[in-house]
């Protein structure tokens, strides 16, 4: 997407360090200081805890941070096997997290080519019913951004099957999507979405945003809506019904100004309502209130 941050995630990879630059340099590791808490809690509805970066935040750490700054709950998204089953466990141990499973659609090719997709498609759907905390199937979706032509059926398969798979378990689909939105449609209005599915991290302009609007999607914001080559994102977020909006990390990745560059956490979701507030010219404790019944809505009664 046209403002992504240099960290994005190409793929699911705990190894992955949330302090590598596209250049290859090192990013500044000093941790932000804590935002002023928000009015009223909001949910954090995507973030990898899992993902790794040394020392810089711990589990238990992150997520008392982000309780004390008005972001008690978290789901916890794993986007390959290791993640997802990651995600089940974490869930059930802590009461701030539901989890959501999925293969990322940058898995998908990599394990087209060993031969491997089926099988892990097939434990998907058992970690999806290992627990009663598993509230989503994602982040699935299509992603032409790292995954050339070559790879792009095997993806457009492992979207449409976790589809079929949140709409035969009655799961929310969370849809990652990064250059694709016109194939990310085709294929939902293909299958048919299903009754609750969410747009990640959305990165389209005001036009896009009513498209998937129309087809019943929440929208889902990042740190991406403050950045300042985000113009057609606001725009996009300035469209969405106050009842169709949630917010999110994608941590470690795509920190909120002023911060950006820095790993992300979701003590740092403050940053992004408060940016939000402003392009919706919203009393800010009433976007959070709105935002809390949205993730609700969207994934499920309070956990």
């Amino acid at each position: 997407m046209s403002t992504a941050d240099p960290a994005e995630p190409g793929g699911p990879t705990r190894s992955r360090s949330a302090t590598e630059e596209g250049s290859g340099a090192r990013r500044d590791r000093e941790r932000p200081p804590a935002p002023e808490p928000l009015p009223h809690p909001v949910v954090d509805n995507h973030c990898h805890l899992d993902i790794a970066d040394g020392d810089w935040l711990g589990v238990e750490d992150a997520l008392a941070a982000a309780t004390a700054v008005g972001v008690p709950r978290i789901v916890q998204i794993g986007c390959d096997l290791p993640g997802a089953r990651w995600a089940v466990a974490a869930a059930a141990e802590h009461d701030a997290l539901v989890a959501g499973v999925a293969l990322h659609p940058n898995e998908a090719p990599r394990l087209a080519a060993t031969g491997d997709l089926d099988a892990a498609l097939e434990e998907i759907e058992r970690l999806a019913t290992a627990h009663d905390k598993v509230r989503a199937i994602g982040e699935t979706g299509l992603d032409h951004f790292r995954t050339g032509e070559d790879g792009r059926a095997a993806q457009e398969e492992s979207f449409r099957r976790h589809i079929d798979l949140a709409k035969r378990l009655g799961k929310t689909l969370v849809i990652h999507d990064r250059d694709a939105h016109d194939d990310v449609l085709r294929v939902l209005d293909d299958e048919g979405a299903p009754e609750r599915w969410v747009m990640h991290c959305f990165s389209g302009d005001d036009a896009f945003a009513r498209r998937c609007l129309d087809r019943g999607a929440h929208l889902s914001f990042a740190g991406t809506v403050t950045f300042k080559n985000a113009a057609p994102l606001r725009n996009a977020l300035a469209v969405t019904p106050r009842d169709r909006v949630l917010v999110e990390t994608d941590a470690p990745f795509l920190t909120p100004t002023p911060w950006r560059g820095r790993p992300n956490a979701s003590y740092l979701v403050p940053h992004t309502v408060r940016a939000m507030a402003e392009v919706l010219h919203a009393d800010l404790e009433e976007l959070c209130r709105a935002i809390d019944a949205n993730t609700e809505a969207a994934f499920g009664a309070p956990w």
